[in-house]
């Protein structure tokens, strides 16, 4: 293991003896320091999982810790990943694999970290109505007629199969080649004996199409109803809003949520540049407090300010969907099929179940899934993921912002209290929907149980 991965783990044992005791150093506003940057301006794209950076910002949190920011909506995650790196943006909602493709020199080269995850959950797999009426038959049902949830992609399989066998290609959508988005979409319809395609960028290809059944490619999140509308692609995956404006609008039906694909996964982070949190150490930590509190202030209560947090949302300046379309989420709900209304409490969460907290086994697990689809072209030591993990991820910094809060009586030692004995690794978990186990700590072992997807040895 690294030197830098050895340092993070040492830290992280340290802080989580402190954390089991629910002894928190003291760690004040005033030993914190002043901000040394006190004007900022933060990314995102329009999703609801952006939910955070809009509450710290409307609540007061980020001036709360004399931080000025501007919030600025990106055109797409390519743009927002450019923005964080040149400087034009001092921090941003990113997908989860955004600092991890970046720090391994996937895409653009950069050391960017998170101390802060935004969100679990979020996403959903939505398909056209003539795919829906063609895949509705292979559903088992219910006794009231409803489809029987989760649904593989097994029901899609025939249909992609018939595709094939007509010489016509199956298109889907999702939202970046690094994003949660695409390696869920893969996940599900591999899990379905539909194989996705391979990545090849030692050899200059990065359509991620080789060998590909159904063809992925990418969309900006606010634009994927209208691609489906127009027939470009049969169905994507994407966060809210943007399956139920499907909805909405009748043009397709969402399967299935990221939720049921693999429960209480990791969504979106909070990205910032290496050399940012060195230069301004006092203003990392500070944003750290106002997102985490953010965060808990959406969660609070069983979710009771979730329809506030809806109405805030809904405003051009974030996500600029209707009430009524966010709130079919973002409020315990989901719909799927026009009318199929089912209640989905943890469909969007953002503080419980240590949401926030910047996990290593995340880290690797997306780091799994790129080697899977070959955007990691050669195999990797276990100890290699570690190290990437805790290059990116900062439980170091998360834990310092939670601890000065505690000691500010600004949130109590309870709401850390899960986190006591923490190592960054979450227990192995089972809630996967073709019910493959997921060890962090044994990342090959992990990548050699599918049937779809590179092996250890493997090349392309």
């Amino acid at each position: 293991m690294s030197k830098l991965a050895t340092k993070s783990f040492k830290q992280l044992c340290q802080i989580a003896l402190a954390a089991s005791a629910l002894i928190f150093t003291s760690a004040s506003a005033e030993e914190i320091g002043y901000p040394e940057k006190e004007e900022l301006k933060f990314g995102f794209i329009k999703l609801t999982d952006m939910a955070p950076i809009a509450i710290a910002y409307e609540k007061g949190y980020f001036e709360d810790e004399g931080l000025y920011v501007t919030i600025e909506a990106q055109a797409n995650w390519k743009v927002l990943l450019d923005g964080v790196i040149d400087g034009r943006l001092d921090g941003a909602h990113m997908l989860a694999g955004q600092p991890i493709a970046a720090t391994i020199g996937y895409g653009t080269k950069a050391n960017i970290i998170t101390p802060f995850s935004m969100d679990l959950n979020g996403n959903g797999i939505t398909v056209s109505n003539e795919i829906w009426k063609q895949m509705k038959g292979n559903i088992p049902k219910m006794d009231d007629g409803r489809p029987v949830h989760p649904i593989k992609a097994d029901a899609l399989k025939p249909v992609v199969d018939s595709y094939i066998e007509q010489g016509k290609p199956f298109n889907m959508g999702m939202v970046f080649p690094v994003s949660t988005h695409n390696y869920e979409l893969r996940y599900w319809l591999a899990a379905g004996g539909i194989h996705p395609g391979f990545y090849a960028p030692h050899k200059g290809d990065t359509s991620g199409q080789i060998d590909a059944q159904a063809l992925l490619s990418v969309t900006p999140p606010p634009q994927m109803p209208a691609t489906l509308e127009a027939g470009t692609i049969y169905g994507y995956c994407v966060g809210e809003p943007w399956n139920q404006q499907a909805v909405f609008k009748g043009i397709g039906v969402p399967v299935v949520t990221d939720y049921e694909i693999w429960k209480d996964n990791p969504e979106k982070v909070f990205g910032i540049t290496e050399e940012f949190a060195k230069k301004y150490p006092n203003t990392t930590i500070r944003l750290t407090r106002a997102l985490i509190r953010a965060a808990k202030w959406l969660d609070e209560n069983d979710n009771a300010n979730r329809p506030e947090a809806v109405k805030i949302l809904s405003k051009s300046e974030y996500v600029g969907a209707d009430y009524d379309v966010i709130a079919n989420s973002m409020t315990g709900t989901f719909e799927y099929e026009k009318g199929d209304k089912r209640a989905v409490p943890d469909f969007n969460v953002f503080f419980r179940y240590n949401a926030t907290y910047p996990y290593y086994s995340d880290a690797i697990w997306y780091l799994t899934q790129m080697r899977r689809w070959g955007q990691i072209s050669e195999d990797k030591p276990d100890t290699w993921y570690k190290d990437v993990a805790a290059q990116v991820y900062r439980p170091d910094i998360y834990m310092k912002a939670a601890q000065s809060l505690v000691d500010e009586k600004l949130m109590d030692a309870s709401d850390f209290a899960s986190l006591a004995g923490e190592d960054g690794f979450r227990s192995p978990q089972t809630h996967f929907i073709d019910g493959i186990v997921y060890d962090g700590q044994k990342p090959n072992e992990y990548i050699n149980k599918f049937s779809i997807g590179l092996k250890h040895g493997d090349k392309i």
